[in-house]
């Protein structure tokens, strides 16, 4: 069966003003499947945010898909040009930006902007776009839609321009969703509401999602495959549960030790050190003669200095760049 969205040797990098360009994606490979929700982790550098633009052809003037192929419904989405671009962003590929106070407009009510959104689109006008308008800010808002639809950004809270964001991306009924960290600067019980609102819409209207996050604890029972990032390069993918519970990557582990443990000891008020990766993510301008993760990996061995891992797949649909993974 052919993906519904295919991503092939996909590389992505920046240039800077003395000239040089530093890397940020070198041979991304994945697929997802129609209906799909895969999960995208890593911290920060990984080139999360670069995917989530490359996908959407939103790349900064000096970002430069180099090489690769990412193909959506059949479509060469890097052979296709601006215009052609332009219908498909927002219509069937959506993003849900990890900024809302940066990516509403702070002079618009929200009703305009979702509807902004809608009319680019579709040939909706008057009482059907009003309707529209009202029937997605209704399924995002269970309660006080009329003020909110009415309000300018700075008069809700943050978790309120969240579902505003949530509202734009879905009033077109896209196929695909990209979801940049959208929860990321809200607090734990607002990232839960957000999430669980999410799941909802994602299950009635049966989109595919891209769930880009630098925290593993949001994505048990949000997405159905993990893919982790770091430095450019996919270190392992999986089913949810197996990269969640079972990681096989070097650095998996280290990102899952970095969580705070749920003990009662824990939430007593006890101040505890965490775990950390030693070292620092890798810039630009790496020599990838060999594992990008080598100088902080614990685990690595001679040959990881001087040659990049394979992919190996260890399970059932579970893969990992990793020496030591097929051992």
């Amino acid at each position: 069966m052919t993906p519904f969205l295919d991503v092939r040797n996909l590389h992505v990098s920046y240039g800077a003003t003395d000239g040089s360009r530093a890397k940020a994606l070198a041979g991304l490979n994945f697929s997802l499947r129609a209906g799909e929700t895969l999960g995208v982790l890593g911290e920060s550098g990984s080139g999360k945010s670069t995917l989530a633009a490359a996908l959407l052809g939103i790349l900064p003037p000096n970002g430069r898909i180099t090489a690769g192929s990412v193909y959506f419904e059949g479509q060469d989405l890097l052979n296709t040009g601006a215009r052609a671009m332009e219908k498909i962003r927002g219509a069937r590929i959506a993003l849900i930006s990890q900024e809302p106070s940066q990516a509403l407009h702070p002079a618009m009510r929200v009703n305009a902007q979702v509807r902004d959104v809608l009319a680019a689109h579709q040939p909706l006008r008057g009482r059907q776009l009003r309707e529209r308008v009202q029937y997605v800010l209704s399924a995002v808002f269970s309660s006080e839609t009329e003020r909110i639809s009415a309000s300018y950004p700075h008069q809700l809270s943050g978790g309120q321009r969240a579902r505003v964001l949530i509202a734009q991306a879905m009033v077109c009924e896209p196929a695909l969703i990209v979801a940049d960290e959208p929860t990321a600067s809200l607090d734990a019980e607002t990232q839960q509401e957000i999430i669980a609102l999410f799941r909802e819409l994602q299950r009635k209207m049966q989109l595919s999602v891209v769930w880009i996050t630098h925290n593993p604890a949001l994505l048990a029972g949000l997405v159905e495959r993990v893919m982790v990032l770091y430095a450019g390069r996919v270190a392992e993918i999986g089913p949810t549960e197996t990269v969640l519970c079972a990681p096989r990557h070097p650095y998996t582990q280290g990102l899952l030790r970095c969580l705070p443990p749920l003990s009662d000891e824990n939430q007593a008020g006890h101040k505890m050190k965490l775990a950390v990766i030693s070292g620092e993510a890798p810039g630009g301008d790496l020599d990838t003669s060999g594992c990008v993760f080598e100088p902080r990996c614990a685990e690595r061995v001679a040959v990881c200095a001087n040659r990049e891992p394979e992919v190996v797949r260890v399970g059932n649909a579970h893969e990992v760049s990793c020496f030591k993974a097929g051992c």
